[in-house]
């Protein structure tokens, strides 16, 4: 349904997210987030060391629970697992969220937040190796704090997440 439409006209329209994953010398983190495609500011995330539906509900309440979305809201995901279940897909449906997965194999709607993720991992996590996953949590919690905060976009013109919400 988001047919790669990456320019929603107001907050809350439409939300993408997806999962990554982070090494620390304990084994695997996985990090899921919730992204506003008006102004890209990541408003829901969560890590956890397994890679299942609570990772990605939890991720979605922060969101929902910070901006309180419309009903209607466009919710984009890939058809993985996670996202397919019954229990997140109730939780969709209680908050009155429009589900958008992307065809098998077509990842092009997921851009913005293959982005995000291609940001965090070049920008922030190269050469970085984290003893425990404590340790990546809270690097990655310093991340999306700088990301929302003081990283500029230019597909906002140059202004951080937080700041275009507020211009506009």
């Amino acid at each position: 349904m988001l047919d790669r439409a990456f320019s929603p006209s107001d907050k809350n329209r439409v939300w993408t997210t997806d999962i990554t994953y982070i090494w620390t010398l304990q084994g695997w983190v996985y990090l899921a987030v919730v992204i506003d495609l008006y102004s890209r500011r990541v408003v829901g995330w969560h890590l956890d060391r397994h890679m299942e539906t609570a990772l990605v509900s939890r991720a979605l309440m922060m969101a929902i629970n910070l901006r309180q979305p419309p009903k209607g809201l466009l919710h984009h995901s890939d058809r993985g697992s996670q996202y397919a279940s019954h229990a997140y897909q109730t939780l969709l449906k209680q908050h009155g969220m429009v589900c958008s997965m992307s065809r098998k194999g077509n990842c092009w709607d997921n851009a913005p937040t293959e982005r995000f993720f291609g940001s965090l991992k070049r920008e922030w996590l190269t050469g970085n190796i984290y003893a425990t996953r404590e340790d990546a949590v809270a690097d990655v919690r310093e991340y999306i704090a700088y990301y929302n905060a003081r990283r500029l976009h230019t597909t906002l013109g140059d202004a951080t997440p937080i700041e275009f919400e507020k211009c506009a």
